[in-house]
């Protein structure tokens, strides 16, 4: 599906449609006709919140079925089979209308298959020189060469990797170590650049890595979910170079080579014991990297970079914050769990699966591409629950006002017994919101049995224990024990009746 949203942000950005063309992977009619209608239906980004991808794309395009979508060939392999003897261009034509015919996708005609062939020879063909516009392309990457840090516990040498981001304008450069060149590595690695220059490129000029790009299609770019959100926050545009093409980040792919040989060389010889100081020691040498005059023009990278810097964009008020995603499904209880913790959701949602965004300080939680609801990371010991009372069905909202003097309040109208019974039950638990429902449940018994009975029930119940529960006071109601006298009444009433038989009966048998 087209990604409608990306290009009206792009456009925000004053990008031309060539470069949302590139940036999206599509081609430029459709940027044009894209742009065209949202103007003609008024839409500007950012769009409202409640708009979903789906509702944009059904507005700007209503009625966009029954279109043919034709294949495209594959001209590398074409220039390929072209290259053998006998083979020619209209059997390769023929073989790829069967193909297409044996998958059901509709071929172009023989022309149009001509034509896009030679349009492919010429860029496969074309060498262009690059003229970069100042703070337009930042260009990033790693580094083939490593350094080492030696661990100080066990004395191994660790490998250490080089990020590398360039503005081709001035040549000015920005390297970096890092343990890894994971997602947070990578993502640290651009908030670090960023605060380096003071400013952030309109474009950002990247390898097919999979921290940056989850797919690169013949028709389609996906970007990591990740780097797409760091591209937003910063207000810039990530432009992936085409596959196998390293003439598209030149630049960046000269300067690696530059800075394998001036700053990684250099140190080759040094022994660094932790990444702070391999560090140190690879800023030293940049700062004269950035300052060393250029060979063949006057300057150097530092005195160009002060003329770039102010076609740069300014960085926002906050450094972008690391955020990962995961799925979940929303529990009956209308709560997900994440790292051992859990969070409410509207309970609408229950059984349903959502998107998480994690960061430090947040839980955000998606649907279908929209935010839902929003939790302070909880932190601590495990199990502990963010509960927004408007995500429980009504049902469950009435017992949260509820607190245990409320609750022993109500006790004491029916009775001192039942009272003591009350605040028995919420001080056998360790929390006392846990002891809400059993109480709830006692003095519902008053609704049954009659508060006087209840009252009696919670006094006989205390003659047995001075913690009785739930199920105690329950029995002795439902068996009736509540209603049997104590033995003491028991004892002097016996002596009215004549056929009650003492200890003198038995003492006179003996006899």
């Amino acid at each position: 599906m087209t990604n409608y949203r990306e290009i009206l942000r792009l456009d925000n950005l004053g990008l031309n449609k060539t470069q949302i063309a590139e940036a999206c992977g599509y081609s430029r009619t459709t940027i044009i006709q894209t742009l065209r209608l949202a103007k003609e239906n008024q839409l500007r980004y950012p769009l409202p919140d409640s708009m979903s991808d789906k509702q944009l794309a059904d507005l700007l395009f209503p009625t966009t079925a029954g279109k043919p979508v034709f294949k495209m060939p594959d001209y590398e392999y074409v220039y390929r089979e072209l290259q053998k003897n006998g083979v020619t261009l209209n059997l390769l034509w023929l073989e790829y209308c069967d193909n297409c015919r044996s998958v059901g996708e509709i071929p172009y005609q023989s022309t149009q298959f001509n034509k896009y062939y030679n349009d492919f020879l010429v860029k496969k063909n074309a060498t262009m020189h690059l003229n970069h516009k100042p703070g337009e392309i930042m260009q990033v990457d790693w580094a083939g060469d490593t350094a080492t840090v030696i661990d100080t516990d066990t004395g191994e040498a660790i490998q250490a990797y080089i990020f590398v981001a360039t503005l081709p304008f001035s040549g000015y450069s920005y390297v970096e170590a890092f343990f890894s060149m994971k997602q947070e590595f990578w993502t640290a690695a651009h908030v670090n650049t960023y605060r380096y220059f003071g400013g952030v490129a309109r474009i950002i000029q990247c390898d097919n890595l999979k921290t940056g790009v989850d797919k690169h299609g013949r028709n389609e770019v996906t970007l990591n979910q990740t780097y797409r959100e760091l591209a937003e926050h910063y207000g810039t545009a990530v432009i992936p170079a085409r596959i196998r093409t390293p003439k598209d980040k030149a630049m960046v792919e000269g300067t690696v080579g530059v800075i394998s040989t001036f700053i990684l060389a250099a140190i080759r010889n040094e022994k660094f014991l932790s990444l702070y100081e391999l560090n140190t020691a690879i800023w030293e040498r940049l700062e004269t990297f950035n300052h060393k005059p250029f060979q063949k023009r006057d300057g150097s990278r530092a005195s160009a970079f002060e003329e770039e810097k102010a076609f740069l964009l300014p960085l926002p008020p906050k450094s972008f914050e690391l955020a990962t995603w995961k799925v979940a499904t929303v529990g009956p209880n209308y709560h997900i769990t994440i790292d051992g913790m859990n969070y409410s959701v509207p309970y609408e949602y229950i059984k349903q699966k959502v998107d998480v965004r994690i960061t430090k300080g947040t839980v955000e939680i998606f649907f279908d591409g929209n935010r839902i609801c929003s939790h302070p990371r909880l932190y601590g010991w495990a199990n502990q629950y963010s509960t927004v009372e408007d995500h429980m069905p009504p049902n469950h909202q009435q017992y949260v006002q509820w607190n245990g003097e409320r609750f022993a309040k109500w006790a004491a109208k029916i009775g001192h017994n039942t009272e003591t019974v009350v605040r028995a039950i919420l001080a056998s638990y360790k929390v006392e919101q846990q002891g809400y429902k059993a109480c709830m449940g006692l003095l519902k018994l008053a609704d049954k049995y009659s508060a006087e009975r209840l009252e009696n029930a919670c006094k006989r119940a205390l003659t047995y224990t001075p913690r009785p529960s739930l199920k105690n006071v329950q029995t002795i109601l439902s068996s009736g024990q509540d209603k049997i006298q104590d033995d003491s009444a028991t004892k002097s009433s016996s002596s009215q009746y004549g056929f009650t038989r003492g200890a003198d009966y038995y003492d006179r048998r003996k006899k």
